[in-house]
């Protein structure tokens, strides 16, 4: 399970690095401020969140608790719900295409990460209890 997450964190810091650089030199001239601060702040987020997934990764090799792959499978589903929502929000504005709903998948992710750092702070807690 832990090779899973690592590898995951891996690909997740890549392409956190690629839309990062693609938004510094493409989407800068083609998206207005706000909507290339909102794609921002879902780099930001999947990065923030790639490298909790990778703590956890390492963290499984210590100890495998139920606490931290369910942490590790929270940080995943945030980077979808939260940064991918925001990404396909810029992409909509862009387009001019109105679609409210898309905003209200971001919470959903943003409750994804939340739950992923309380299962890391569990998971951790037992694994020191139990050492």
């Amino acid at each position: 399970m832990h090779k899973k997450f690592l590898v995951i964190a891996a690909l997740l810091g890549a392409l956190s690095v690629a839309l990062g650089a693609f938004a510094a030199h493409s989407l800068k001239v083609i998206l207005e401020t706000e909507v290339l601060q909102i794609f921002e702040t879902g780099v930001k987020y999947q990065m923030y969140h790639t490298l909790a997934l990778l703590a956890v990764g390492i963290l499984l090799q210590q100890s495998a608790t139920k606490q931290l792959k369910w942490a590790g499978n929270f940080f995943i589903a945030g980077i979808i719900l939260f940064s991918g929502s925001l990404y396909l929000l810029c992409y909509i504005k862009h387009m001019g295409i109105s679609a409210t709903w898309v905003g209200a998948i971001t919470p959903l992710g943003g409750i994804c990460f939340i739950a992923g750092w309380i299962m890391m702070a569990i998971g951790v807690g037992r694994k020191a209890t139990t050492a």
